[in-house]
């Protein structure tokens, strides 16, 4: 499980989908754009969905509790970039095909 901090909230996803997440994130922020990210909760937490407004000028940290950076699955970075650029904003969606480590 990695963390997503950013302006004092804490998201944890698994490294896997968090190093997706940076992906899509750096490339949308790098360009001065904003949106929102959401992703469901988990059961644990009350099973409910949360979404949180990313603007560049606030700062994102990435924290990866794993020592190996998983591989990247172009299909679903593409998802992922095509959701960022809608109009509901980045939407976590599990992983298209076969997961690779």
């Amino acid at each position: 499980m990695g963390k997503l901090i950013y302006d004092g909230i804490e998201v944890e996803f698994e490294d896997r989908a968090l190093v997706h997440l940076q992906v899509v994130i750096g490339s949308k922020l790098r360009r001065g754009e904003s949106f929102f990210l959401s992703w469901n909760d988990s059961p644990a937490i009350g099973d409910g969905r949360s979404s949180v407004w990313l603007h560049a000028s606030i700062p994102l940290y990435f924290k990866y509790y794993g020592g190996k950076t998983p591989t990247l699955n172009r299909a679903w970075i593409d998802v992922l970039t095509t959701s960022a650029n809608s109009g509901q904003g980045l939407l976590l969606t599990a992983e298209p095909g076969p997961q690779r480590s």
